[in-house]
């Protein structure tokens, strides 16, 4: 399936994960309002100067994930992964969303890449 916009991503979704995707779409926009929001690599990507942030459902869960996620201060502990760049939270319910602690990392990010350009770029 080939979702053209992130609504359509949303619509293909079951309920459980419409709900938590849209709920950290909605803090993505907020937080980053000038972002550009699009489909990219079969998933939702937030850009500002090169893609920053991703929403990506799978069958239990969801992961919102961060291009320069090890570079983010997380006092939380909440970020995940391994690699050496990117880090994402994974969801398995609207509970687990940190509305503030989702809104400081998404200006984080478009920060660092305001600060160190397109992180796809290098």
């Amino acid at each position: 399936m080939t979702e053209k916009t992130v609504d359509e991503y949303i619509s293909s979704l079951n309920d459980k994960q419409a709900d938590i995707v849209s709920s950290v779409r909605q803090i993505v926009r907020e937080a980053a309002p000038n972002a550009d929001e699009a489909i990219k690599w079969a998933q939702p990507v937030y850009s500002s100067n090169g893609p920053f942030a991703y929403i990506k459902a799978f069958k239990n869960s969801v992961n919102f994930g961060f291009w320069r996620g090890v570079e983010l201060k997380d006092p939380k502990g909440l970020l995940q992964g391994s690699g050496d760049k990117m880090r994402h939270i994974k969801l398995t319910s609207t509970d687990d969303i940190d509305a503030g602690a989702f809104s400081d990392f998404v200006n984080q990010a478009v920060q660092l890449n305001q600060t160190k350009g397109d992180p796809t770029k290098g």
